[in-house]
């Protein structure tokens, strides 16, 4: 039975901590080094990934453990099996081969229980952790828009990792224990890059980490907006992980089970950690709280993480059998966008203001700052935005004294430092492409790019319009095609209409997260032929929208544009504030 069909029939139990399996075997430097890397000049112990290679048996026979407790799915040992990982013991080199083994192992071990139950099988998750570097947040405090690590380094990163993991055999990717959604939105990128490439498809699990009291991630993200930020991943299931026990994550997971479309996990700790760095929770009491995540049918996958061992999984497995699983809820249909915070834009919502001070084309003041190196007032004026009512802000770093891509890292980077202003969806805009891209691998959140249209052809339009889906942004398109701009109704529907066609029938891309630009022309110029450019405008976009219900509308002049929902054209208000 495929895993899509047994997760709808029954709750599914993931396996429970290698780490603390691994630490009961009380193993030496010696141990780690094993007969091949006897003489490797770095210590090795505590490189538990690295025991795939040289104690390969102590690792299959913890998956075995767990799947003698009850456990469907168990976890290859690869939690930081990436070039980046392993360079703490500068081991980069073994990546590849480290998880090609682990995939290996735990296939084993599941064949194994596969051959005495055939009627049950068991399935390989392909660990991915987050690394040890963040790409939203700085290292140094004195430095904040410094990264020690960028997108096209993790995206790397990573896919060595996914391309070693499915060539050794793993049925599943969870990307897991997120604290930075940025690192996570590289490896999904190179999940569904890799699996592209090879006509493949796998179920993708990802679950992210709460890391304190406050309900958000390490890089400052709400749970809401997290979902929203991966929901582009084509995502087996989306969940929580770590750094707290199950009574504490309860809200969280609760709030992801109300909202996600795809399936939902929860893998707690053993309860906090104590004095000691233990964990506390027994296999008993940690049961009794899973049980009231199965009561109220907020998961379809439960197992365990840090403390938890297979006397935890069994219990939880007991608990797992006596309930449904959770059914999912149907996607939004809305536009749904992020920084640190949701935004939700709905038929009910009212003016969206998106803040284009921040524009070198829009602001002379803005403009003097980021030539003049002052990036710190530069921030100052996305922050007035912000109090002023901005719901969105728009960069835009098009100048030619400007080398824009730079200008653009620097800038979002240091946006994501402050937090009265990174809880904002960002939209990126350039008429560069490789400015656009450069920003979009700055966001943790899902913003929108702001522009692409079919002036340079169906081609160009495809490609940058699939790369704008693995980034996860919506996108704002605009009524050109190689004819040139639109100037009457007809051509602003028929443009629209054939971009939608191959966004939406071909490319896959949601429709609400399109936004059109059918043009606003100057109609106060005196010239008779552009009496009706108005007119024009107000019903292409009441077309547009009567064909095409779902996406959004928006026009600008004057440094005001709109946005359109419904049949009432004025009704919803997309502006600069």
């Amino acid at each position: 039975m495929l895993l899509e069909e047994l997760v709808k029939d029954r709750i599914l139990v993931l396996d429970g901590a290698m780490g603390t399996m691994i630490q009961r075997y009380k193993l030496g430097e010696a141990d780690y080094r094993g007969d091949r890397f006897k003489d490797y000049p770095s210590d090795l112990k505590g490189n538990n990934d690295l025991l795939s290679l040289t104690q390969p048996e102590i690792i299959q026979e913890i998956h075995e453990a767990y799947l003698d407790a009850g456990a469907d799915i168990v976890e290859t040992n690869t939690f930081s099996a990436t070039t980046v990982g392993m360079a703490d013991y500068d081991m980069q080199g073994l990546a590849y081969e480290l998880n090609v083994a682990s995939a290996q192992i735990a296939k084993r071990a599941t064949a194994k229980f596969n051959a005495k139950t055939p009627d049950r099988p068991r399935f390989v998750a392909g660990a991915i952790g987050p690394t040890n570097r963040t790409a939203s947040l700085s290292p140094d405090v004195n430095r904040p828009g410094f990264r020690a690590i960028n997108f096209d380094q993790l995206k790397e990163a990573y896919s060595e990792q996914v391309r070693g993991l499915i060539d050794g055999g793993a049925d599943i990717i969870l990307i897991e224990t997120v604290f930075d959604t940025l690192n996570c939105k590289a490896a999904l990128y190179a999940t569904n890059e890799i699996l592209a490439e090879r006509g493949l498809k796998m179920p993708i699990m990802v679950s992210g980490t709460i890391t304190d009291a406050s309900g958000r991630t390490l890089s400052g993200q709400t749970v809401d907006s997290f979902y929203v930020s991966v929901s582009h991943g084509n995502l087996f299931s989306i969940g929580l992980n770590c750094a707290l026990g199950a009574k504490e994550m309860r809200p969280y997971i609760q709030t992801l089970s109300k909202s996600a479309s795809c399936f939902t996990s929860v893998y707690p700790n053993a309860g906090l950690p104590n004095a000691f760095g233990g964990y506390d929770e027994t296999p008993e009491s940690m049961a009794e709280y899973i049980r009231e995540f199965l009561e109220s049918n907020f998961v379809n996958i439960v197992g365990g993480c840090c403390g938890t061992t297979p006397d935890h999984i069994r219990a939880i497995a007991e608990e797992a059998a006596k309930f449904s699983p959770r059914k999912r809820v149907a996607p939004s249909t809305n536009l749904q966008l992020s920084g640190l915070e949701r935004l939700n834009v709905g038929p009910d919502s009212n003016f969206v203001n998106v803040g284009e001070r921040t524009n070198v084309t829009g602001s002379r003041r803005f403009a003097r700052l980021i030539k003049e190196d002052d990036y710190e007032e530069a921030l100052s004026v996305a922050r007035d935005q912000v109090e002023g009512g901005a719901q969105i802000i728009d960069v835009n770093m098009d100048e030619g004294m400007l080398d824009s891509e730079e200008a653009m890292v620097r800038f979002l980077n240091l946006i994501a430092s402050e937090p009265d202003i990174s809880r904002l969806p960002i939209m990126v805009d350039s008429s560069k492409w490789s400015v656009i891209e450069a920003g979009l691998k700055c966001l943790q959140g899902k913003g929108v790019v702001n522009s692409i249209s079919l002036k340079e052809g169906e081609d160009q339009f495809r490609e940058q319009a699939t790369k704008i889906k693995l980034y996860g942004a919506a996108v704002v398109v605009m009524a050109f095609d190689e004819k040139g701009q639109a100037d009457s109704k007809e051509r602003k529907v028929e443009i629209c209409e054939r971009s939608y066609k191959i966004l939406v029938d071909d490319l896959g891309f949601p429709p609400q997260d399109i936004i059109f630009d059918p043009n606003i022309f100057a109609v106060a110029t005196g010239i008779e032929e552009h009496n009706n450019y108005a007119v024009d405008f107000i019903e292409a976009a009441r077309e547009i929208k009567e064909k095409m219900p779902l996406v959004h509308i928006s026009g600008g002049v004057s440094n005001v544009s709109f946005s359109f929902r419904g049949n009432n054209p004025v009704r919803e208000a997309m502006h600069s504030a």
